[in-house]
């Protein structure tokens, strides 16, 4: 059977699923996280992979081009698996999510780290860079998979809250998924057929906005050259918390870049 007649016949349940999520963003989120009973890799949160094998893509890049002095605030923070591990590698990080349910699992699961901290925030919101300025002072800035889920006048909206976050002296790290085919066989990648569909994605379906991809074109369109200087970019591998049919975890294709401000210091571009 072809791949195009498989996408056919899965799209009635995805269709199905989708049409339960609501409308309002930040309602869909905070009600996923309320109905969370478990994270971790093998959890219900299809992102939450926890793989030692993606901290590693990041840590040399951070720690090369972020100012150790600076707080780093780990933006969409969810459940606050990266926060616990930037809190290992940098003096104080802040966690931010949108939804109260996911920040209530965040401090839970951050019982003991000292320098983490967590507070309810959406980083999309008209004066959000100032609030988190006035808080914690400049920053850098770590962003897992936030632009590829927001439409984009809240990405523009977003990105000019983190150049009022970062400075001159900040750095933004982010890295999203870039999946380039449409939807369905995005699914199909992530395990779904028209007789199963992974119980992480379904739930994600059912609950949650649609998610689109973000790579280098999003990138230079919501982080204009007149604002923004690119240090380096790439691509990388976004593990879920998902297993394939050889038992191996599950990767999608993903982009990372490291920005600075336009007026800040300039740096050679490089690999990751």
């Amino acid at each position: 059977m072809s791949k195009l007649w498989e996408q056919m016949l899965l799209l009635p349940r995805v269709v199905r699923l989708a049409s339960r999520a609501p409308r309002d963003p930040n309602a869909a989120w905070e009600g996923y996280w309320r109905g969370i009973h478990s994270t971790g890799r093998s959890g219900e949160v299809l992102w939450d992979a926890g793989s030692r094998n993606e901290f590693a893509q990041y840590s040399d890049a951070l720690i090369a081009h972020f100012d150790p002095a600076l707080p780093v605030i780990d933006v969409g923070c969810g459940n606050g698996s990266y926060t616990r591990w930037l809190a290992g590698h940098f003096p104080s990080v802040l966690g931010i999510d949108v939804s109260p349910g996911a920040v209530e699992r965040a401090r839970s699961e951050a019982d003991g780290i000292l320098n983490a901290d967590f507070m309810v925030m959406d980083a999309t919101g008209a004066g959000a860079g100032g609030q988190l300025l006035e808080r914690v002072g400049l920053a850098n800035v770590f962003v897992r998979g936030v632009f590829h889920v927001l439409k984009p006048d809240k990405q523009a909206s977003m990105a000019a809250n983190l150049r009022t976050i970062i400075g001159n002296t900040g750095r933004v790290f982010l890295t999203e998924t870039n999946f380039r085919g449409n939807s369905l066989a995005y699914l199909q990648q992530l395990g779904a057929t028209r007789r199963s569909i992974p119980g992480q994605l379904e739930r994600a379906l059912e609950n949650l906005p649609r998610p689109g991809h973000f790579g280098a074109r999003e990138r230079h369109s919501i982080f204009p050259d007149t604002h923004w200087k690119v240090i380096t970019d790439g691509p990388v591998n976004i593990e879920v918390a998902l297993v394939n049919s050889t038992g191996l975890p599950q990767q999608v294709p993903g982009y990372f870049a490291i920005l600075t401000g336009a007026a800040g210091p300039g740096q050679e571009r490089e690999q990751l």
